[in-house]
């Protein structure tokens, strides 16, 4: 099993250049499911989810094609509509198959999704919707079962709570189902907003994306498309984070500043740098970083996926610091490894009441998650002596050569088997 080994209290200075959305190729890559059209992606992050979903979109029998950052998929002879559960226990993500199989080949079986072990995280809005716009099916023996003979048709479609892949699924069904549907209290992330501007280059009609109400159109095909994956604001958050734990000052280039507006707000309010530049977004700390209070909520609120991160942080700040995590509610499984690295938290249901300490020790740690892996490699960035990160594999999901990019910029961070 590999370790990321990280000796910190190295400034990091210089550029990193951001990859493109996990989040975002994800349900661009299931989007085209929904033509038999070449689909060519362009700026698509070589990680193991991307390499997850293209095993699964080739379980269908869809022909995929990767060149670099480049992925070219065809989905003209698709023989299977099943996904799965061994390939699909491999991430959450593997559910956005259901809503674009449903719609264009009127049934799919999917198994129940896995990912990372930070809250439940159900399916049952998927399903109600679906069955909603005339679909049948049921959950059996670890599958969602689903059926639409007469295809699907618009609604109304209410999420009583915000879901990110919930709206993209249905996003991706209302394109091809007959008459409009209308979705309320959808999600608003940029990432739901670049699968709707994919969705209409491939002619579905799509109106209201980045708001809480998007309105489909239903036709009758769509087409392929060529696109290229925007940004990863979570990636750019976390080395923000990176260079608030450590000092130092580096250009994220191609960052997107106004899809990070608000932890970038909460940034600048306990002592960090941002500013604006053509090329993206430069930051950098020379100073204590100061206390603050953070609530996670959906887009456009603190990300939940910046969280663990910013706890790194305020580990080191001047006061006392509250994080309430609003999303899921297993989501501080990290606090109890940055205890082994000397901070000071007490973790109370949803609520983490940091204590800011002089200064983090290097030690053995374990990543529990994706993201908390990340706040591990913040962390020891900044702590005294070497800090030694098992289970690796966690962060080769969401983040792409992490060490490269943080050698290049001055970190003492390599892999070790």
């Amino acid at each position: 099993m590999q370790k990321i080994v990280v000796t910190g209290q190295k400034p990091l200075n210089g550029i990193i250049k951001i990859s493109g959305s996990k989040n975002a190729a994800l349900p661009i890559m299931a989007a085209t499911l929904l033509t038999g059209e070449k689909c060519s992606l362009r700026n698509v992050p070589n990680l193991h989810d991307v390499a997850s979903f293209v095993e699964l979109l080739n379980s269908f029998g869809a022909d995929v094609e990767r060149s670099g950052h480049t992925v070219d998929i065809c989905c003209s002879d698709i023989r299977s509509l099943t996904a799965h559960y061994d390939l699909v226990k491999k991430m959450r993500a593997s559910i956005l198959v259901l809503g674009p199989t449903v719609a264009r080949f009127r049934k799919a079986k999917v198994s129940l999704p896995g990912g990372c072990a930070i809250g439940v995280r159900p399916v049952n809005l998927h399903i109600d919707a679906l069955k909603k716009m005339g679909a049948t099916g049921n959950i059996e023996r670890g599958y969602i079962t689903m059926d639409a003979p007469e295809g699907l048709h618009g609604e109304e479609i209410y999420f009583s709570k915000i879901t990110v892949t919930g709206t993209e699924n249905i996003l991706m069904a209302a394109s091809l189902a007959k008459g409009k549907t209308t979705i309320r209290n959808a999600a608003q992330g940029p990432e739901i907003v670049a699968l709707a501007k994919t969705l209409i280059k491939m002619g579905a009609s799509v109106y209201g994306a980045g708001s809480d109400k998007i309105i489909v159109e239903g036709v009758k095909e769509l087409s392929g498309f060529d696109e290229a994956i925007i940004p990863d604001r979570i990636e750019a958050g976390t080395f923000i984070a990176a260079v608030s734990a450590s000092k130092g000052s580096i250009l994220l280039k191609n960052a997107d500043i106004e899809a990070l507006e608000c932890p970038i707000s909460v940034y600048k309010g306990i002592g960090v740098n941002i500013v604006q530049t053509t090329q993206g977004i430069a930051v950098s700390c020379d100073a204590k970083l100061k206390s603050a209070a953070i609530y996670t909520a959906p887009y456009p609120g603190f990300p939940t996926d910046l969280q663990a991160q910013m706890m790194a942080d305020l580990s080191l700040a001047d006061g006392t610091s509250i994080i309430n995590e609003n999303i899921f509610e297993n989501r501080f499984m990290h606090a109890a490894e940055l205890l082994r690295m000397g901070a000071d938290i007490s973790i109370n249901g949803k609520q983490a009441v940091i204590e800011g300490v002089n200064s983090l020790m290097g030690a053995n740690v374990m990543a529990t998650d994706l993201r908390a892996s990340a706040s591990l490699v913040v962390a020891g960035l900044a702590a005294k002596g070497t800090t030694v990160i098992d289970r690796a594999y966690h962060i080769d999901r969401g983040y792409e050569a992490i060490e490269e990019k943080l050698q290049a910029v001055g970190a003492e961070i390599w892999r070790e088997r």
